[in-house]
């Protein structure tokens, strides 16, 4: 019995030891984690700034510090795949070289994200609770991005150019224009304007007022309460005007700033979360992405309602 009982502690101390050692090597198989040289962070308050430090700096910027049980493999690998990733799609050490509307469009985004509590990660926040966004750091970066409506009524030359220029907007007139296709290969749809408005919102960072609109397949699906997943051949068009204030509290449509598609294709877009993504600016329509990495923003900025399959819109009265 003795002479068993000596076996098992031997074959217990063996497991212990080739585990251990296993363990010892695996900490020398680490992929490199840099921080690259700050080269333009974004341009925002010092006390903005300092929110974004202590919650987002650590995965969404070249400086990285990571916390002793961070460095400890298998830690280690999945801290560095997640920090390369969150650069990827938004690196407050670099996105200083955009425009300072893009910045803020940026940050509106990520603001966004964590008022639905998808940032900082859920998975992140129970080992690193110092990274939560307080009540107060939350009001310290909404305060930024909501500046004031601008005072007193527009002008009436804007007011009549704007009016003019939805006139055009909705009036079919001449040759149609010739768009072209979104650099991951989505297609203009033109008749978008005929689609049912089923929606709208707002930006109020960046004062612009948007109608959501739906093709027949959406207005169908939301009749038979069949929105979650939404059926494919399912699009909507976002189309994104600039307020314009009359100086008595309301608004109306002012410039066009763009039209963004969404396209339900479980197939076709697998590899972009079942939906083509597209995104064109101006009277003219022009791409909005430079290649097709684009989706990577309009996928990152869906991510939080993944659960209603990436829509953000409820239609009114179409709720299931």
């Amino acid at each position: 019995m003795a002479s068993a009982y000596g076996a098992r502690v031997r074959a217990v101390l063996w497991i212990a030891l080739v585990a251990g050692l296993v363990f010892v090597g695996l900490q020398f198989v680490r992929p490199t984690l840099t921080n690259p040289p700050v080269t333009a962070e974004l341009q925002a308050p010092p006390e903005v700034r300092a929110v974004l430090r202590q919650s987002c700096y650590n995965c969404h910027s070249n400086e990285t510090k990571l916390p002793w049980f961070d460095q400890v493999v298998p830690a280690y690998w999945l801290v560095n795949k997640d920090v390369k990733e969150a650069r990827a799609h938004l690196n407050f050490s670099e996105i200083g070289k955009l425009p300072a509307a893009q910045q803020r469009g940026a940050l509106f985004e990520a603001v966004n994200m964590i008022q639905m509590g998808a940032m900082p990660l859920p998975s992140y926040l129970r080992v690193h609770p110092g990274a939560a966004v307080s009540a107060e750091n939350l009001k310290v970066l909404r305060d930024y991005l909501m500046p004031p409506t601008p005072a007193g009524a527009t002008p009436a030359a804007d007011t009549s150019a704007a009016d003019a220029q939805y006139k055009g907007w909705i009036t079919a007139s001449g040759a149609p224009l010739k768009v072209q296709a979104e650099f991951n290969g989505v297609e203009f749809l033109p008749d978008y304007k005929n689609w049912k408005a089923i929606s709208s919102t707002d930006r109020p960072d960046n004062h612009t007022m948007r109608e959501i609109l739906g093709n027949d397949v959406a207005i169908k699906a939301i009749a038979e309460h069949h929105i979650n997943p939404w059926p494919d051949g399912t699009a909507f068009a976002k189309v994104a005007w600039a307020q314009q204030p009359d100086g008595k509290g309301a608004v109306q449509t002012g410039a066009f700033i763009q039209v963004e598609l969404m396209i339900r294709d479980s197939r076709k877009y697998a590899s972009t979360k079942g939906w083509g993504w597209g995104r064109w600016r101006g009277m003219d329509l022009k791409p909005y992405g430079k290649n097709a990495d684009f989706t990577n923003e309009c996928i990152g900025c869906h991510e939080p309602v993944r659960q209603n399959d990436y829509v953000y819109t409820m239609p009114l009265g179409g709720q299931q």
